[in-house]
């Protein structure tokens, strides 16, 4: 048996009618009375359950009657009348809610709120993707599903919920970008994938600030089966983004990934080249035996805090004198390194923060690590890129930058029109 509404003594009853309630009252009535009823929130004949399923049947009989132009009892001027009603069982955030839906004579009306064949409402899956967007394998989702709305939920079913975004996914990795972004960052996450056999891939990520500084990733791209990043790979993945819209770039900050710089020069040939100084850094540390770590990171922070790249020469030279004898190969990966990674030297320290880490992108990519760690290896590349395609659109609030735009950005903006002036096209 399902509670209903008016089945709750009237102490208990939320009140509803009148101004819009508070929907925060509202829900401790709700838990209030189930608890002294000993009614169940979710599952068969839970009061939110019954609640749902007034308020959707209420929805029906509205629709209906504007469908018809008249309600219960009026005369027809049309000659279509209710014609009784047929029941009908959907999930719903609350889970299973079986329904009357009403019916019409004329078999024409064809209601919004609970449209024909549907058996989910859109909260239902919206629900399945946010639990997979955090991790959750289909099973776990299935399981939680039945053990959180007492519905059984098949993985098949999970599985073709997620699969609905795939179309989603391509619109999104090639619609239209803007002309200029003052800053690109460029990282990449490596994912196990069955090709054939399971190897590692690594997967591109790229993310743009915008003149307006809002952080938005640009795409995604799996890199091939059998090897073949560098040059040509860049140059395919800066293609696909210059042909979507980006014109210019003014700074691209990346991890020294072999190739790139030459295909990011060849692409926007006036775009700057930033190495990141903190990948930089990690890289240093792995020709380096571990009791050394804190001593070379304490000198590498004096080259890469340096006022100037006078002050940053002077101060490498000092490190490359004390650890060249020992550690070649790690000075020899900061000689090689030292033309990209001067650049972020000429500028004030907001935007030094903002270049010479791809921590935008680095934040991102433990968001995707997260979302694939229970699932050991993924089947097909297009099943690796819906996940991390559902990472990127589950947005996360941040309590102390809540509308994600780059802080104290109108400033960072000021000094970057100073340095390249009309390339930001700032209208």
């Amino acid at each position: 048996m399902t509670t209903k509404i008016a089945d709750v003594p009237d102490d208990d009853r939320p009140d509803v009618a009148g101004a819009a309630p508070d929907l925060s009252a509202l829900a401790e009535q709700l838990v209030a009375a189930s608890r002294r009823q000993g009614v169940d929130l979710t599952g068969p004949g839970g009061l939110l359950t019954g609640l749902t399923k007034q308020v959707l049947e209420t929805a029906l009989d509205v629709e209906l009657a504007d469908h018809l132009g008249h309600d219960r009892g009026e005369r027809s001027g049309s000659g279509n009348v209710r014609n009784g009603s047929s029941a009908k069982t959907v999930r719903t955030d609350v889970g299973e809610v079986r329904l009357s839906v009403p019916r019409d004579r004329a078999g024409s009306f064809s209601p919004v709120v609970v449209p024909k064949h549907a058996r989910r409402l859109a909260g239902f899956d919206d629900a399945v993707l946010s639990l997979y967007a955090k991790g959750m394998t289909t099973g776990d989702i299935a399981n939680h599903l039945a053990d959180i709305y007492g519905t059984e939920v098949s993985r098949d079913l999970v599985s073709r919920v997620t699969d609905a975004v795939i179309e989603d996914m391509q619109q999104w990795q090639s619609r239209p970008l803007d002309a200029v972004y003052p800053i690109v960052l460029i990282d990449a996450i490596v994912l196990k994938i069955r090709d054939g056999q399971v190897r590692n891939r690594p997967v591109y990520v790229a993310m743009g600030i915008s003149v307006d500084g809002e952080r938005d990733v640009l795409g995604l791209w799996a890199a091939p089966g059998g090897g073949g990043e560098g040059a040509k790979q860049w140059m395919s993945m800066l293609t696909e983004l210059r042909n979507r819209g980006i014109a210019d770039v003014c700074i691209v900050c990346c991890d020294g990934l072999k190739g790139l710089p030459d295909a990011i020069a060849a692409t926007w040939p006036l775009a700057t080249v930033q190495t990141c100084v903190v990948h930089l850094v990690r890289s240093s540390l792995r020709y380096a035996s571990k009791a050394d770590w804190a001593k070379i990171a304490a000198q590498l922070k004096t080259v890469y805090t340096a006022a100037t790249v006078a002050t940053a020469e002077q101060r490498f030279a000092e490190f490359a004198e004390t650890w060249r004898g020992k550690y070649p190969a790690m000075i020899g990966t900061w000689e090689r390194s030292w033309p990209e990674f001067v650049p972020f030297l000429d500028f004030p320290l907001p935007i030094r923060k903002l270049i010479y880490t791809t921590n935008g992108i680095e934040s991102l990519n433990s968001r995707f690590r997260q979302a694939v760690r229970r699932r050991g290896h993924f089947p097909t590349e297009q099943a690796a890129m819906k996940i991390l395609y559902l990472t990127v659109r589950e947005r996360r609030p941040n309590r102390s930058n809540p509308t994600g735009r780059i802080t104290a950005w109108k400033s960072i903006l000021n000094t970057l029109a100073i340095t390249y002036g009309e390339r930001l096209n700032i209208n």
